[in-house]
């Protein structure tokens, strides 16, 4: 019983306390050495695994963890400061009894740590890293995700997930990325390029690209914390896009409980019990949505929240505002007229000036290369074959929609589409 209390305490830890301790670890080691701050953790928790079976669980077993974690950093630069060579500018501090503890605690501080999260962000992010093995990075460093978890969640081996922070690392240490959060006009692209990859990492969560979980609700969360993190800091000084980003993640997650059956059935957005919907989640959306608009910023993300919003302020489906959602999307498209964005645009059109109208602009863009593969492309054009009664092409836009979607519940949800078209 001990053993299986110790074990899911310490996976506990790994998952909430590793990402800050390799942080930490780095602004010590240097952005070079970053496998050493995650050996560093590694060899902690396992230390903690060990002796917490024997001698029982601490009171504080997250203080306990960095307290040894600070101890083997501390051990590791006495033992090797004429072998490796350090970036870190905090280093020397180190050296002497009388600098190393007062230097290690405001090293440790909970300040220091929130900082040294924010560079590890930009230093996973930079521009010379792949947006894949940036990803990548991002989830083994700052939020405790092991390779095979990484790996499951994007539908990958481990080794290629290995293969990927392996290619990031050597980008780190062969292009000499700094540690630390760029300044003046190097900022505002850098921080898109995070935020980008943030996104993506919400994303994934929200819509799962594979497998058989529809929502992955911790990669979500994990995306929720870092852009909080960017939100509360000062040395971020525009947060226009920061905070519209969170009003969108808040709102789309408010909605996560409804999106699904007890069954696991997908529900669409007229079908969920909007009496499922986390009202604290949605007013936090709606509060940074309005922090968002103070400096009249427009990005995608100030649009795609709106959107959101609207969805979240009606009161059920048929009074959706669905004219100024397509007026929304309209200004998205200038902005990004990518096949997806005008797939959706699409979808509310239906809303607004019925299925013709949308089939005729989903021919448009039928041919883009992206959409031929692309399961929603076919299902979406199903349901507007649906609603005008043409089963035949409903059925056939179905069956392809099913045989690419990597789904299971998509599948499933399909396939009552297709038997709905069987049984007319």
């Amino acid at each position: 019983m001990q053993e299986s209390k110790v074990k899911q305490i310490v996976d506990n830890l790994f998952r909430h306390d590793s990402g800050r301790l390799v942080s930490v670890l780095t602004r010590i080691f240097g952005p070079d050495n970053l496998e050493l701050a995650e050996d560093v953790v590694q060899d902690s928790l396992v230390e903690a695994l060990n002796q917490w079976t024997y001698k029982g669980i601490p009171d504080n077993p997250s203080g306990w963890l960095f307290m040894v974690a600070k101890n083997k950093a501390l051990n590791i630069v006495n033992r090797e400061k004429y072998k490796r060579k350090y970036l870190s500018d905090v280093v020397h501090f180190l050296d002497s009894e009388w600098t190393a503890e007062p230097a290690l605690n405001h090293i440790f501080s909970e300040q220091q740590i929130i900082d040294d999260q924010l560079r590890m962000m930009f230093t996973c992010c930079h521009p010379s890293i792949s947006s894949d093995s940036q990803v990548a990075l991002t989830l083994k460093t700052l939020c405790g995700f092991s390779i095979l978890e990484i790996a499951k969640a994007f539908l990958t081996t481990e080794e290629n997930i290995n293969k990927r922070l392996v290619r990031a690392r050597q980008k780190i240490r062969e292009d000499k990325i700094s540690f630390d959060v760029p300044e003046g006009n190097d900022l505002e692209p850098r921080l898109t390029a995070v935020l980008e990859t943030i996104y993506l990492l919400f994303n994934e969560g929200y819509s799962a690209s594979g497998g058989n979980e529809l929502i992955r609700f911790e990669l979500c969360e994990e995306a929720i914390r870092l852009t909080e993190i960017i939100a509360s800091h000062e040395a971020i000084k525009n947060k226009s896009n920061v905070y519209a980003m969170l009003a969108l993640m808040y709102l789309n997650a408010s909605r996560f409980k409804s999106r699904t059956s007890d069954r696991g059935d997908i529900l669409t957005l007229a079908e969920q019990d909007r009496s499922k919907w986390d009202l604290s989640l949605m007013q936090k959306g709606f509060y940074y949505l309005e922090k968002s608009t103070a400096d009249k910023t427009l990005s995608i993300y100030h649009i795609l929240a709106t959107i959101s919003a609207y969805h979240c302020s009606a009161r059920n489906f048929e009074t959706t505002d669905w004219k100024s959602i397509l007026s929304l999307y309209d200004k998205l498209a200038i902005i990004d007229d990518s096949p997806l964005v005008l797939l959706n645009r699409a979808i509310v059109l239906s809303k607004v000036n019925g299925p013709l109208s949308a089939l005729k602009e989903l021919k448009k863009i039928e041919e883009n290369p992206a959409l031929e593969s692309y399961h929603l492309f076919h299902s979406t054009r199903g349901e507007f074959y649906l609603q005008l009664n043409d089963l035949k092409l409903a059925s056939e836009n179905f069956e392809k929609a099913i045989a690419l979607s990597p789904l299971q519940a998509e599948k499933d949800h399909l396939k009552r589409k297709l038997d709905l078209c069987l049984k007319k």
